[in-house]
Parts: structure tokens; sequence; C-alpha cells
């Protein structure tokens, strides 16, 4: 009976929404109850963006995050706003590469991801959200590798297919090589 809480902050365009979208999806094919929420300012690109996303055996009363078990951010604006709402025990990942800010609290774990430096030492575009989705996965194992992947060949768009394998071997990175 778990229920992992997962709020995905950062700038339009970098791939929240997208990678809450392959957690909700992952989560019903893992038969789990799933929630996702998108919240973006008017800019879209640029401009904020964030996402709730909810994983639990249980039914979800609300699609509501207000306190994370799991906070990825991708920026420091995100990082500085939410960081005081994970909850005790809980987790962020953040994009060591963009983020250099104190850890105010000791009653959470902090990972460090350098993402935006891991895709750049790979010749990527963009992808960074699927290295630190990559580490969450391994940090909580709040779902399988498997149902990940389905989620991805769900999640992107027939005209982009060409991005599945990619978007698969960015997760294997944070996953496997992130800090």
């Amino acid at each position: 009976m778990k229920t992992t809480e997962i709020l995905i902050a950062g700038f339009g365009g970098q791939g929240v929404l997208f990678a809450g979208k392959v957690l909700a999806y992952a989560g019903l094919i893992a038969d789990k109850n799933v929630s996702w929420l998108p919240s973006y300012g008017p800019e879209m690109r640029g401009g904020t963006a964030n996402c709730s996303v909810i994983v639990s055996d249980n039914q979800v009363g609300s699609p509501i995050v207000s306190k994370p078990d799991v906070l990825i951010a991708m920026n420091l604006p995100s990082y500085l706003k939410y960081e005081s709402e994970v909850k005790t025990g809980g987790i962020i990942v953040y994009d060591g590469t963009l983020i250099n800010a104190e850890q105010k609290r000791s009653d959470i774990t902090y990972f460090n991801v350098p993402a935006t430096k891991l895709t750049e030492d790979r010749g990527y575009q963009t992808l960074q959200n699927m290295i630190i989705l990559g580490k969450v996965l391994k940090e909580t194992s709040v779902l399988p590798m498997e149902a990940i992947e389905k989620a991805v060949n769900k999640v992107v768009p027939p005209k982009k297919a060409w991005l599945i394998e990619k978007n698969v071997e960015a997760i294997k990175i944070g996953l496997e090589e992130a800090l």
C-alpha cells in the first residue's frame, strides 16, 4: 500500500511535462493508480512549468501534490521554490549543472545529477529530464524499468519515433551512471 507523490518543476521546454507523462503512463502499465496534473505559464517555452504525478497502490483522491515525496528540480527557481515543501524523508533530484544552491535541510536526501553536462558529453541536444528520471527510478524504485520503456514508446509521438531509443538510453544513464 504505497503512494509516491512526485513534483517535477523547471522551465517550459525542459521536458518537465513529458517526464511526468512518462511516469504516469508507466504507472498505468504497471497496474498502479496514477494522476498527472500539468501546470505551465502562458509563455510555454521559457516560462515556468511543473507537473504533479502520483503513483499509488490505492485510489488517488486528489491530483494535487503540495508535499512531494520526490522533487525533480530542473532549474534554480524551481529548486528554491519547492525545496521547503518536500516531505521529511523525501528526496530532491536536481540538475547540478544548472543549480548551485545550498542544501538547507537535513531531513531529506539530495541528489546532484549533472544532467546537462551528461547530455552535452554525449552530444544530446536535450534529455536532461530523462537522465534525472533514471536517477529517481534508481533511488525510489517507484516503477520498474520495463514499464518505463513501454511508456516511452507510448508517449513519444510517431513523428518523433527516432527519439524513443535516445530517451531510453538517457534514462539508463541516470540509472547507471548518475552520481
